[in-house]
């Protein structure tokens, strides 16, 4: 659409016949038409299992009229609940400006002889403007409710813009000042996220977005609420630090920085890092408590991770040179708690990584406090050591090396250049460079006050152990010609090495 700016979606009175009558015709069309266009979502977690049927949970207009505009959530024949934002527009949906081809769900007839075409709405910056309506009153639709924070400033009708780049969920900028995050996966209970910024906004200066509103289901007879959409503040940046790691890596492997001695171009920043890590930490104990692990919790935390050692060992038999190793590394974690050298355990961010952080001016600010995705909800609230988090962002920085050195070289880890003179040269200083962030990072998170990663070797090795073993698997999966970068850290760790040098 050209010209003057986005249309005003005009809504009519939610009581209306027609916006009565809408929801159960188009709700009997989406049972017949997600099935086939489910499975191609990129946040729809049960690929490679065939999807035969979905089941409505929930379905409310809340932004009737032309077009109208459903939340709904369905649960797939896997027992999966995922959210959909479903626009309803007469005629096809290319009439609606930014929504692209493979949004569109599908058409039908209703019984008043219309035709609507239902697409994913995500796209429809229009629609989202007026939706965003329902968090500014904060008034109960049905079977949903809105929540602002008490003081919290929501302005109504800025334009919507979706942003691009995640894999779970879909997050909706609005403006320069806010964005809102549409959970795709339900889980029942309050969402890790929304329990996480509601704690960190009790806190003072803390290096992440203020939450500003909430949608969740109404948790009628007796069913707990469940998280639908998150509104929070939106953190102007000039990128994640994947990207800004990833850049400064290959500069300094072409050999634009000193090879082997810092600083380079990304210590600082490293540093900075491990502040802000330190900070949420910290908040996050003050304000959700914090308290050491118990022996009996230690031998828990130590089978679980022998568990899950067993189960990548029968899909990646690369790891089987290295499976008594890291048992031992498991067993001294489980030792060294018992044998008096406690280990506090706190809620942390539990997926945290260099693509969770976003560099502004001011500083490092993290983002994404959902835990792990694939982790059950439970799991991911439960209490955790805070070096989880940290030995999570030391796999990080290698990552960022070795994919740095892949792009420079043309080729994944391990292959023909990589081993050639050229390869070995710069893949020594690759890991020269994230030998440094790693440092960088450990010496700036015990600056803001963090435990001292360093002096804590057998804690981290066995995290950052599991952590390694976690990504073979996932490589050995889906991108094999990954897995020399977890297997080389993984024969690191099995043969005793310092995590940080």
């Amino acid at each position: 659409m050209s010209g003057t700016g986005p249309r005003t979606v005009t809504p009519r009175r939610p009581d209306r016949p027609r916006d009565q009558d809408l929801t159960a015709p188009v709700v009997d069309e989406l049972c017949r038409l997600l099935p086939d266009w489910l499975p191609a979502r990129r946040w729809y977690a049960g690929k490679g299992h065939g999807l035969h049927e979905v089941r409505p949970l929930l379905a409310e207009v809340v932004v009737p009229g032309t077009p109208a505009l459903l939340q709904t959530v369905f649960r797939t024949d896997d027992g999966a609940c995922y959210q959909l934002l479903v626009g309803a527009v007469p005629g096809p949906a290319d009439t609606r400006p930014g929504v692209p081809a493979d949004a569109v769900i599908g058409s039908f007839r209703t019984p008043d002889g219309r035709t609507l075409t239902l697409y994913e709405a995500s796209f429809d910056s229009e629609l989202l403007s007026a939706f965003l309506q329902r968090f500014v009153e904060a008034r109960p639709c049905g079977a949903l409710e809105y929540h602002h924070v008490p003081g919290a400033v929501i302005p109504a009708g800025l334009p919507a813009r979706p942003l691009t780049g995640e894999q779970s969920n879909t997050s909706v900028a609005f403006g320069d000042r806010m964005m809102l995050k549409v959970l795709r996966r339900i889980m029942p209970g309050a969402g890790t996220e929304l329990e996480t910024l509601a704690a960190l906004g009790r806190a003072d200066d803390v290096p992440s977005a203020a939450l500003l509103a909430w949608a969740q289901t109404a948790g009628r007879q007796g069913a707990q609420p469940a998280t639908l959409c998150i509104l929070q503040e939106f953190v102007p940046s000039r990128g994640d630090g994947w990207s800004i790691a990833t850049a400064q890596a290959k500069t300094c492997i072409r050999g634009a920085c000193p090879s082997l001695a810092p600083p380079d171009g990304f210590s600082g920043d490293a540093f900075a890092l491990g502040q802000a890590t330190a900070q949420v930490h910290r908040a996050l104990a003050q304000q959700l408590g914090s308290r050491p692990l118990s022996g009996p919790e230690a031998l828990e935390l130590t089978d679980a991770l022998m568990a899950r050692l067993d189960d990548a060992l029968a899909e990646v038999p690369d790891l089987t040179p290295y499976a008594r190793g890291l048992h031992r590394a498991y067993r001294n974690l489980r030792d060294a708690v018992r044998h008096g050298n406690p280990l506090p355990i706190q809620r942390i961010h539990g997926d945290l990584h260099l693509g969770q952080a976003l560099r502004t001016p001011d500083g490092w600010v993290l983002i994404d406090f959902e835990g792990e995705p694939g982790h059950p909800v439970e799991e991911r609230r439960r209490p955790q050591p805070a070096l989880r988090d940290v030995a999570a962002m030391l796999r990080s920085f290698d990552y960022a090396a070795h994919h740095a050195l892949g792009d420079l070289l043309g080729t994944p880890p391990g292959g023909p250049a990589a081993r050639g003179p050229r390869g070995t040269r710069l893949t020594r200083r690759a890991a020269a460079w994230a030998l440094r962030g790693r440092r960088a990072f450990c010496a700036g998170y015990t600056a803001a006050g963090g435990q001292d990663p360093r002096t804590s070797p057998a804690l981290l090795r066995a995290f950052e152990a599991d952590k390694a073993v976690y990504e073979a698997l996932y490589e050995a999966r889906n991108r094999p010609q990954w897995l020399p970068i977890p297997l080389a850290a993984v024969r690191r760790l099995a043969h005793g090495s310092h995590p940080v040098g």
